[in-house]
């Protein structure tokens, strides 16, 4: 899995150290690099394989016996036979040794010191290989090869709060595809409720009628917004998306309703067989909308360039900070599920902007879990995705928020309540009843 890590944490011993002065030599940590490697190449293919070859192997401060060294091995490629690690040791725990202190006295270091940094290759032979290719979890394409240029430490300042999202009813998604689709408001209401007990923080809204059939209609909208404002303290977030055939003034119904957020597709896409349509003019009457109701825009961007417009929009004055991205990926006709994809639109966001990743099907997990890793927030639920795995239909969207909830904790990242979303998310006013407009 792209992005995956595996990492040690000991202590160096006198056992450890070569040279006078009990320093530890940098074959230490090319033997711990070694060791996050094997045991990634075990979960990944159930095989130690073989190391290869280092590329870039860089000793950036002493290590001592007695220092805490915690090693983390990154994968950053998948070949036929060939895995590529990104190696970091930091020391966390130095011995202090200053004259007049005791032999035994240590320091915590934070931040922790970068000690050691290289790049690797490991190659597991396809007869050794357990596990088929396609149950790699989650089996993206090979991301960007290291360049020649120094190795950049990730940021210590990742936020460590996350925000879920969760899109539980869809603008294309029927009883058809999903007997679990909620339609009235009160099993809305009742799947947001779930929802926000499993970990989500925010309701992406797309409304039906009761027959089924897709509607911007503010009267229905106020019906289900004030359903779950009634069931729960989630953030709701309606969509003003460009659907085929549907007029600027249709796509801005659910404005009127006054919500704390609402999505602004920031550009044309082809979607599926279908196109929907954003022009400059009506993304820019949008977002003057969405302002002038007291929202926060979330701005959904399916290309690279539409995270361009945005910025053009931000430039213009026509956006109020702070911005708030959500990369969807995915959808047939716009940019894939691909890490480098997600690499450069997150690369183009100005400082202070926070960002999320909405994925289409068996993409969900895979990118939502990147996002998470790099510091994005996520968006999970049935109309993006209607499977908790291969055949396997989710009963409602709560179980997928479940999952990235386990996921966020597993990694060291706290899904955050919606009071606290509503700080991150820079959303100033308390919610008012949708139907008092």
């Amino acid at each position: 899995m792209i992005g995956t890590r595996v990492s040690v944490r000991l202590r160096m011993s006198a056992h450890d150290a070569h040279y006078a002065g009990d320093l530890v030599d940098g074959a230490r940590m090319l033997a711990l690099f070694g060791d996050v490697a094997t045991e990634m190449l075990i979960r990944l293919d159930g095989d130690e394989g073989l190391f290869r070859a280092y590329e870039n192997v860089e000793f950036l401060a002493p290590i001592f016996a007695g220092d805490f060294i915690e090693v983390t091995g990154e994968l950053v490629a998948i070949g036929k036979t060939s895995r590529k690690f990104l190696f970091e040791a930091k020391k966390i725990i130095a011995n202090v040794r200053s004259p007049g202190l005791a032999p035994s006295a240590a320091d915590v270091l934070s931040p922790p010191v970068v000690v050691a940094r290289a790049v690797g290759t490991c190659v597991v032979p396809v007869a050794l290989q357990r596990r088929p290719p396609e149950l790699y979890p989650p089996g993206l394409p090979p991301g960007p090869a290291p360049g020649a240029g120094p190795i950049v430490t990730p940021s210590e300042a990742e936020p460590a709060e996350l925000v879920i999202t969760a899109a539980i009813v869809g603008a294309e998604l029927t009883r058809a595809h999903t007997p679990y689709l909620p339609i009235s408001a009160r099993e809305i209401a009742d799947e947001a409720a779930c929802c926000r007990e499993a970990g989500a923080a925010v309701i992406h809204l797309h409304v039906r009628n009761e027959d089924g059939t897709n509607t911007q209609a503010s009267e229905r909208f106020a019906e289900v917004i004030d359903a779950i404002r009634g069931a729960c303290d989630c953030i709701v977030q309606p969509s003003t998306g460009g659907a085929v055939g549907m007029s600027i003034d249709e796509r801005a119904g659910p404005l009127s309703c006054r919500p704390e957020m609402a999505t602004l597709n920031c550009g044309s896409i082809n979607f599926g067989d279908d196109v929907f349509i954003n022009s400059r003019g009506d993304i820019r009457t949008l977002a003057a909308r969405i302002q002038a109701a007291g929202a926060v825009p979330e701005l959904e961007c399916y290309e690279v360039g539409h995270v361009a417009e945005a910025l053009a929009l931000a430039a213009e004055g026509a956006l109020r900070g702070p911005l708030h991205f959500q990369f969807v990926l995915g959808v047939k006709g716009a940019s894939p599920a691909r890490d480098d994809v997600m690499g450069w639109m997150r690369s183009m966001l100005p400082a202070g902007a926070t960002w999320g990743v909405a994925a289409i099907g068996r993409w969900q997990q895979p990118m939502t879990e990147l996002a998470m890793r790099l510091g994005g927030h996520a968006r999970v639920g049935l109309e993006d995705n209607i499977y908790l795995g291969k055949g396997v239909l989710s009963e409602g969207s709560a179980p997928l928020v479940a999952r990235a909830a386990a996921y966020a904790r597993s990694i060291g990242r706290q899904p955050a309540t919606p009071a606290r979303a509503r700080q991150l998310l820079g959303l100033a006013r308390a919610p008012a009843a949708a139907s008092q407009k």
